[in-house]
């Protein structure tokens, strides 16, 4: 029985360009015929790429954000780690403005369950009250996209459970370890993360990658992080290296700027200082770690 798509906000040729790759020039009712038999066929074969490049196509994602693809790699990132649209998943800290929510719960709405553990909307860090609303007001704003969106804290001094203990299939999170090695959690938070999921569950982390031949800085100050020290940090919470992916490296980081890894795009914290020089650059080099919760 063909599954309707509830969720997606999509126009008949995004779709069609998404899953058919085409290149020729047909009417619209074509396009909508091949794109639904290709989809259908992909919800019948179990294929997760197809559903995956209609989630990061919708319409509901802002041109800027589509813009960060070519450095983020989504479709890549989500597949090597494995998500399937059945999975429960933990996105840790989404962000103020949930960047790969927009991929993720619309993916998981109609068979899986995707958790948000964002910031502590009480904190006493300004920064972390706003992103906390700011977040709120995302997913209140687009009911059809965000409805199913399981909200729960990541917070601080005090961690509490990101989700019922060994619910999770998956574990996610992008570019916040050294967030977390600034408010000397990180121990912490490898905890909790592994506590989330069930024996033989996966957690996907992407972060900025240090220079190894550089010591690391115990509150990652430049925001970058040597690749060793996470993967130390998984293992001592009970992890397990799965693999490892270059689908996010960038050879052009040389990793030694002024502002640390915030001189790159999309930050820009020098503002029009050597503009052009840092957005040759690109996106920060990143590392993209899969790990397990061993089943015994």
């Amino acid at each position: 029985m063909r599954r309707t798509f509830n969720w997606r906000r999509l126009s008949v040729m995004g779709i069609a360009s998404v899953v058919l790759f085409s290149t020729t020039v047909v009417q619209a009712d074509d396009h909508e015929k091949k794109a639904g038999a290709l989809l259908d066929a992909s919800l019948a074969s179990g294929s997760a790429s197809a559903l995956l490049q209609v989630a990061i196509a919708g319409s509901h994602r802002v041109a800027a954000d589509k813009a960060r693809d070519k450095y983020r790699h989504p479709l890549e990132t989500l597949s090597f780690f494995g998500v399937k649209d059945n999975m429960t998943v933990v996105e840790v800290w989404p962000g103020r403005g949930g960047w790969y929510t927009d991929i993720l719960a619309p993916f998981l709405k109609e068979r899986g369950t995707y958790y948000a553990a964002g910031f502590d909307p009480d904190s006493s860090v300004e920064f972390m009250r706003n992103g906390a609303k700011s977040y709120k007001e995302k997913l209140a704003g687009n009911a059809a996209v965000f409805g199913s969106v399981k909200e729960t804290v990541l917070s601080s001094p005090t961690l509490v459970d990101i989700a019922p203990a060994g619910s999770a299939d998956m574990v996610l999170t992008f570019r916040n370890v050294h967030n977390w090695m600034a408010n000397d959690q990180a121990a912490n938070v490898f905890t909790v993360m592994f506590k989330a999921l069930k024996p033989g569950g996966i957690l996907g982390v992407v972060e900025h990658r240090g220079n190894p031949a550089t010591p690391q800085d115990p509150k990652a100050a430049s925001g970058y992080v040597n690749e060793d020290v996470v993967i130390k940090m998984a293992e001592a919470a009970g992890f397990k290296l799965e693999g490892k992916s270059e689908i996010n490296a960038n050879p052009k980081d040389t990793k030694d700027y002024p502002q640390g890894v915030w001189t790159l795009s999309p930050v820009l914290r020098l503002k029009e200082v050597d503009k052009e020089k840092y957005l040759a650059i690109g996106e920060s080099d990143r590392m993209t770690l899969k790990f397990v919760k061993p089943t015994k």
